[in-house]
């Protein structure tokens, strides 16, 4: 009788067949709904190293530890936040204070369990403002302090259960990827949805697919409820399901309860100013009268939103009871945009300087080039992001330019800003000898190419560099290309001379370059005249 095979297991085997047959018809199957979270806690996201699976433990119980052993002060939160994000006091003030009380309240519950089963209510917060004023770099910069997992998410991408579209549930879910499939972590971790004011349900009749269906199911989530850690688009888990209850006739459901999960929502809410400051401004005692200043203005009436105000715009009462903690965001103004440049260990300065040092060339800005970008920046009104549209702007041609040339410094000047285009033509045009040095080096790492290619050495004279530096220069084409072009040809010449004749190195003069096909026909016809080529 023969010896019986070690069983396989079944899952694994399931898997690589699907997997075989998704990749050859060109299948995907969503894992864990159609969110795609970015996260930002400092527990790494992805699957844990299996070749060092300790490590990935020992950081999971360290972080852990710190939420078991809370103890940071609202001041400390506003200090680290003030590192990155520049102004927002009030909202920097509001969220320390909550995400103090929010774990606070963890580690209570975590070192008595009893407080677990005691009401209470969660520090969920609400953050209004226009874009790019550091709404989701604040939310991304308190889960990295903490050490929490971090989802983000747009609140559009959500449908109500049934309809295409995402799945509220899969926010947790994607929690517990982002926390390396530990459930245990994921439960302490931070949800963020922005674009709130996009599921406002202002219509009127008919069914509102994006709009109350999705309210009535983030609120379960924002307060408590547990959440089915197996979705339905996850194919994979559903097989294993199945398995799990033939083996054992019960099924197994992971869950994990939303009870410690703070959730952080956001939005433009443009038009609910106007709403606000209607409502103020036409009050009977008139309190609230706008100010002289037009976009200060906007701003306090966002700070001054109520309850009433959200339900006019749209939302349920239940859900906008959920989210007690409510903060409004100013707009960045051209100095607050100019300290963000020189000061904030975000600034996307730093970025350009690192795209410029990958080509080893440096840059320095004058304070009149900050302050010109910072006023640019300002008039696109989308906030910090507009400082990288200027910079782009500004800079994109020189990022085009430079690396193929021997300039390693240049000043980013006023004058840069408003015409780009001018100061890099005299930028040019003042290292144009560099520029030719450079250009006839790119000849020399032409010829060694062709060498090691094709065994035959070309000889450039003087003239002949010169003459393909000048039409570079010209033709605006690097000279890798110039001669990929003039010389396409050359190997299978001259392999016939070489045949020939014998000889592997050739002089390339100004003729070859202003007419290689010609030079070359000319070169291996002579090649079958061994005695005229002897007499010349």
């Amino acid at each position: 009788m023969s010896q019986e095979k070690e069983p396989k297991d079944p899952m694994e085997e399931l898997k690589k067949n699907l997997d075989q047959v998704f990749n050859h018809g060109n299948a995907f199957f969503p894992m864990g709904g159609g969110v795609n979270p970015e996260s930002g806690a400092t527990a790494k996201t992805g699957s844990p190293d299996p070749e060092d699976p300790a490590e990935d433990d020992d950081e999971r119980a360290e972080i852990l530890r710190s939420i078991q052993g809370f103890n940071l002060k609202p001041k400390e939160i506003r200090d680290y936040l003030d590192r990155f994000v520049i102004q927002q006091r009030e909202a920097k003030k509001v969220i320390s204070v909550a995400i103090c009380d929010h774990y606070n309240h963890v580690r209570r519950c975590l070192e008595n369990p009893e407080i677990k089963d005691r009401d209470y209510a969660k520090q969920n917060i609400i953050v209004l403002g226009p874009t790019g004023v550091g709404k989701t770099y604040l939310m991304r910069n308190v889960a990295k302090l903490i050490g929490v997992p971090f989802v983000k998410a747009d609140a559009t991408k959500f449908s109500e259960t049934g309809y295409v579209g995402g799945d509220v549930d899969d926010l947790v879910r994607d929690l517990v990827k982002n926390a390396n499939g530990d459930e245990k972590l994921a439960q302490y971790g931070i949800i963020y949805i922005d674009e709130i004011d996009k599921i406002a349900n202002k219509t009127e009749g008919g069914k509102d697919v994006s709009g109350r269906g999705v309210q009535i199911n983030l609120l379960k989530l924002m307060e408590e409820t547990d959440v089915n850690l197996q979705s339905q688009t996850d194919l994979l888990g559903q097989m294993q399901a199945m398995m799990d209850f033939q083996q054992s006739g019960k099924a197994r459901k992971k869950t994990l309860n939303t009870r410690h999960i703070l959730f952080i929502v956001s939005g433009a809410f443009g038009k609910l100013g106007e709403s606000v400051k209607k409502r103020l401004t036409t009050s009977p005692l008139g309190f609230g009268a706008p100010r002289s200043n037009k976009e200060e203005d906007g701003d306090e009436f966002l700070s001054k939103v109520e309850t009433r105000d959200f339900i006019d715009y749209g939302f349920e009462p239940e859900f906008i009871g959920r989210l007690p903690v409510r903060v409004a965001c100013q707009h960045l103004l051209p100095d607050d945009l100019l300290q963000i440049l020189t000061s904030s260990e975000g600034s996307i300065l730093a970025q350009y300087l690192a795209d410029f040092d990958g080509y080893n060339i440096k840059f320095d800005v004058t304070k009149g080039a900050l302050q010109s970008i910072s006023k640019k920046a300002h008039k696109e009104k989308i906030g910090a992001r507009g400082l990288m549209t200027i910079l782009e702007r500004v800079l994109r041609d020189y990022k085009f330019e430079l690396p193929s040339t021997g300039i390693k410094r240049f000043e980013l000047k006023e004058s840069t800003v408003d015409d780009p285009a001018s100061d890099l033509k005299q930028l040019l045009r003042e290292n144009i000898s560099e520029q030719r040095s450079v250009l006839l080096k790119e000849v020399t790492t032409y010829t060694r190419r062709f060498e090691a290619q094709y065994g035959f050495t070309l000889n450039f004279d003087d003239d002949a560099a010169i003459a393909l530096v000048k039409e570079s220069l010209d033709l605006d084409k690097t000279i890798r290309a110039l001669c990929e072009q003039k010389f396409r040809d050359f190997h299978h010449g001259l392999t016939l001379i070489s045949r020939n004749t014998g000889q592997t190195i050739f002089p390339i003069t100004e003729s070859a370059v202003k007419n290689a096909e010609k030079e070359l026909s000319d070169w291996v016809v002579k090649s079958y005249r061994p005695n005229e080529n002897k007499e010349s």
